[in-house]
Parts: structure tokens; sequence; C-alpha cells
């Protein structure tokens, strides 16, 4: 029996001078963001929203010119702790709908409290842009 696919709120793919030039795509479900990298090797990692801690977003000089940005999430992962989209298209609007979805499934699971009582300090990121 085939698995339904996950229904997708946003997808793009990390953009080369503002094209989408590479093997880099990210996705966004109800309750997961995907990143899918390479093209003869593919490479499949997800983090689920409820874990997200921390979202950041930078935009360089040569990032505002090609008008894309970079979307850090900081989360409790411990295979996938940093996550950053970069070179997205309207980082501003997808910062604020992953925070949006991220709200949702931590109600939907009631996280909350478990915020409070579990609240260690998000790790320095290597991979994010300063």
């Amino acid at each position: 029996m085939k698995k339904p696919p996950v229904e997708l709120i946003w997808k793009d793919r990390k953009r080369i001078l503002g094209m989408p030039l590479s093997f880099t795509k990210y996705s966004l479900s109800e309750d997961r963001v995907f990143l899918q990298t390479g093209f003869l090797n593919t490479k499949f990692e997800e983090l689920l929203l409820y874990r997200v801690q921390d979202i950041s977003l930078s935009i360089s000089l040569g990032q505002r010119i090609f008008g894309v940005g970079s979307v850090t999430l900081h989360a409790s992962d411990r295979t996938t702790p940093h996550l950053v989209l970069k070179n997205i298209r309207h980082p501003m609007e997808i910062k604020e709908l992953i925070h949006q979805q991220v709200e949702e499934m931590k109600d939907a699971r009631r996280m909350r409290l478990g915020e409070l009582l579990d609240s260690d300090e998000v790790e320095e990121c290597p991979d994010c842009d300063d």
C-alpha cells in the first residue's frame, strides 16, 4: 500500500545569484521542514517543527541585491540542531510562516510547559552566516 504524499505549505530551492541553480531543495509541511540535497547521491533531512526553539534571519548585502536571505532554525533535535535555509526568496515572509507553524505544532502538542522546564540555551551554530 502506497503512503500518501506529504502536503506542502511552501517549497523553494537554494539560489545562486538569485536563480534556482542548485540541487538543494527546501519544503515545509504542517509539522516538518524538509531539506533535500544532492543530484546523484541525494540526502534527505527533516526537522519536526515542535522541536524548533529559535528562528533567526540574516540578509547580507549580496543577498539583498538578489532578493534572497537565509533563515536559521535552532532546534532541540540531536541530529539536526541547526537547519539553515540558505538563499531563499522572501525570507522574512518564510520566517513568519515557519514561526506560525511552529507555534501551532507546539500548541497542538501542549509544549509550553515543557519549554519552561527544559530551557537549555541554544548552542552556537557553526554553519550559520554572520
